[in-house]
Order: structure tokens, then C-alpha cells, then sequence
């Protein structure tokens, strides 16, 4: 007698579950869902606000740099950090039109992907070089203040300061190339779509990198907070301990400038990296779309006030640099002179020697300033 065995579907459901598969099929399926987050809400302001920023960032770097490099004047340390932080926002510029050619295009890339991970990468690298940068000037600054710097220790720490910049450029451009050359979790999603929010299953050296530069960040912004603190708090007690020496007004003047740079540092670049820590989880765990949807907002957001940093630091130049603030007023006034000679003839024999000891005047006060700041 031959025994038969049933093949309804209760007898076939003990085979053992394939837990990598049924994982693989629950993040596509939890991925399928978010693509339906919504994109178009910022895509205008977006396209807006960076083509702002690009013309502002290229006339304020391009003039400072024309000033770092065709006046002369006392090469130091924080000149080099400067000229370094201008060549970053330049480059952090360059990769705006490519995010304003996306926004503009409804959120699609119509050019080559390699060419979006290039310009996107670019962008986070010249970002995070600024940041660090800016926390070695607050860190070079203060020092100097507090110890002093003679000739020759001074031409040690511009030595010094060309080395660190050099290594922070190696390193950023070796991070970035390696994220460029790194193949992509979703390729063919990549190919119409870029700047976008990726979840980074699978790729957590990814994620590892992006940790890497938030503690960075932090590590640079106490820096710049303890460092311009005591550099004001001793600016401040200085001024009011002797209020008869000759300077005793400019150093409050400098103390002021310290907290201004430590407000614009603040406004531009903590909100992004407080949203950047839930970016990043929401990036590495499965995580409901509410919640991604609202870290992808939340990052585009703060990322503007990131990249308004660049048009910013001109304005750090101005006040950080005799030269840089010497040749600006210089040029203002020389275009303001030139209206004056085209509207009232003879004008030129008249406000001459005016223009000449105020010239004097200012070379003196920048001077004066130049010796009190280190700058």
C-alpha cells in the first residue's frame, strides 16, 4: 500500500526562513514608500537662494584674494589660513551652479553622474576645510595675544601654517575621492536624480566619514568659542584696567569683531550639524518617511546657511585684515572720487590734499591695529 503525503500549503511552511532576503525585500519596500517624499516645496527658494550666493561668494572671494595677492604686505599665519579659506569658498562657489542647474531643472540631472558626486563632494570638502581652518585662526589668534610673537617665532608659525594647510588639503581631497570613486547603493536611481536624500545600507564607512567631519566641526567650534571668549575677556580687561593708553578704545573695537566672527561661525554652521546627527541616523537605520522626509528638509535648509558662510567671510577679511579692509576703502573711495571729478570740474585740486592725509591717517590707525591683533 503506498502512503501518499499532503502537498497542501500547511505541510510546505516549515522550510526555514531566508532572513537576508526577507530583509533585502523590507528595504525595498520601506524604500519604495519614501520616494514619494515630497521634493518640489524647496526647489524654487532653493535655485533662488543659491544663485544669490554664488554672485555674492565670486565678487567677495575674487576681491579678496585680489587683495591677498597684488598687495604687499607682512605675510603671517593667519594671512596664509586666510588666503587658504578663500581659495575653499571659491571652489565651494564653483559647485553652485551645478545645484542651481538641478533645483532649476525640476529636481532632475540631465548631466553625468560622476560629474554630480564630483561637484557634490567638492562642495562638503571646500565646507568642512573652511570650518577647520577657521578654528586654527581662533586658536593662532589667541596664542599670540596671550604669548606674544617675535620675528622669529612668527616666521616659525607661518611655517607652520603652510604645513597644516597643506595636510588639511591632502586629507580632504583623499576623503573626497574616495566618496567619488565609491560605487553608489541605487546607480540607476542616481542617474536622473542627484543632491539628493540615500539611505546608506551597506555602506556604513560612508557614514563613518560623515561622523568623522560632524566631530570635527565640534571640535573646531569649542575651539573657536574658548579661544575668541578669552581672547575679548582679555581685550575687554585690558581696556578697562588701563583706559589712558593710546589704544585702549581699539582693543574693545577688537573684541567686538571676535564675537561678530563667533556669531556668523554659529549662525551658518550649527544648525546644519545639530540636523546632521539625525540626518545621518535616519541614513543607517529604517526609519518611518515622516521622519526622513523631515531630516531631508531640515538638511537643505541649514545646508543654505552653510554655503552662505562664503559670502560671509569677505566681510571676516575685511575685519580680520588691515590690507584687505586698507584696499577696500581704498577702492570705494577712488570710485566715489571719480563720481565727484565727472559731476563738478576742478573738484580734484580741491579734495587732493584731503585724501592724502586721510590716506596717512589710515595707514597709521591700520598699523596700530595690525600690531594689537597679530594681524
Amino acid at each position: 500500500m503506498t502512503k501518499t503525503f499532503s502537498t497542501s500549503p500547511a505541510a510546505t511552511t516549515f522550510q526555514p526562513p531566508n532572513t537576508s532576503l526577507f530583509l533585502t525585500t523590507m528595504t525595498n519596500d520601506i524604500d519604495n514608500d519614501c520616494r514619494s517624499v515630497d521634493e518640489e516645496a524647496l526647489r524654487i527658494p532653493l535655485a533662488v537662494s543659491y544663485s544669490i550666493i554664488f554672485v555674492l561668494g565670486l565678487v567677495g572671494n575674487f576681491v579678496a584674494l585680489w587683495v591677498f595677492f597684488c598687495v604687499h604686505s607682512k605675510k603671517n599665519s593667519v594671512r596664509v589660513f586666510l588666503i587658504n579659506i578663500a581659495f575653499a569658498d571659491m571652489l565651494l562657489v564653483a559647485c553652485l551652479p551645478f545645484r542651481i542647474l538641478y533645483h532649476s531643472n525640476g529636481n532632475i540631472w540631465n548631466l553625468n553622474p560622476t560629474l554630480c558626486k564630483v561637484a557634490g563632494n567638492l562642495f562638503y570638502m571646500n565646507m568642512y576645510i573652511s570650518v577647520t581652518l577657521l578654528g586654527l585662526i581662533s586658536v593662532d589668534r589667541y596664542l599670540k595675544i596671550h604669548r606674544g610673537a617675535g620675528t622669529k617665532r612668527r616666521l616659525q608659525s607661518r611655517k607652520w601654517s603652510c604645513a597644516l594647510c597643506a595636510l588639511i588639503w591632502i586629507v580632504s581631497f583623499i576623503l573626497a575621492l574616495a566618496l567619488v570613486v565609491s560605487k553608489s547603493n541605487s546607480e540607476s536611481d542616481s542617474v536622473r536624480r542627484c543632491f539628493h536624500y540615500k539611505t546608506l545600507y551597506g555602506a556604513e564607512w560612508k557614514a563613518n566619514i560623515n561622523i568623522f567631519v560632524v566631530i570635527v566641526f565640534w571640535l573646531a567650534f569649542i575651539a573657536l568659542v574658548m579661544s575668541y571668549g578669552k581672547i575679548a575677556q582679555t581685550l575687554l580687561r585690558t581696556s578697562q584696567e588701563k583706559p589712558d593708553l593710546p589704544n585702549a578704545t581699539r582693543y574693545t573695537r577688537t573684541a567686538k569683531k571676535s564675537f561678530f566672527i563667533l556669531f556668523v561661525f554659529t549662525l551658518c554652521f550649527v544648525p546644519y550639524h545639530m540636523v546632521r546627527v539625525f540626518y545621518i541616523k535616519t541614513q543607517i537605520t529604517h526609519t518611518p518617511c515622516y521622519w526622513r522626509e523631515l531630516a531631508d528638509k531640515a538638511n537643505e535648509v541649514t545646508l543654505l546657511f552653510s554655503a552662505l558662510n562664503s559670502c560671509l567671510d569677505p566681510v571676516m577679511y575685511f575685519l580680520l585684515s588691515s590690507s584687505v579692509r586698507k584696499e577696500v576703502l581704498r577702492l570705494v573711495n577712488n570710485m566715489l572720487c571719480v563720481r565727484d571729478l565727472a559731476g563738478v570740474s576742478g573738484s580734484s585740486s580741491t579734495h587732493e590734499p584731503d585724501s592724502r592725509s586721510g590716506k596717512t591717517d589710515t595707514d597709521l590707525k591700520e598699523k596700530a591695529e595690525s600690531n594689537q591683533t597679530g594681524l
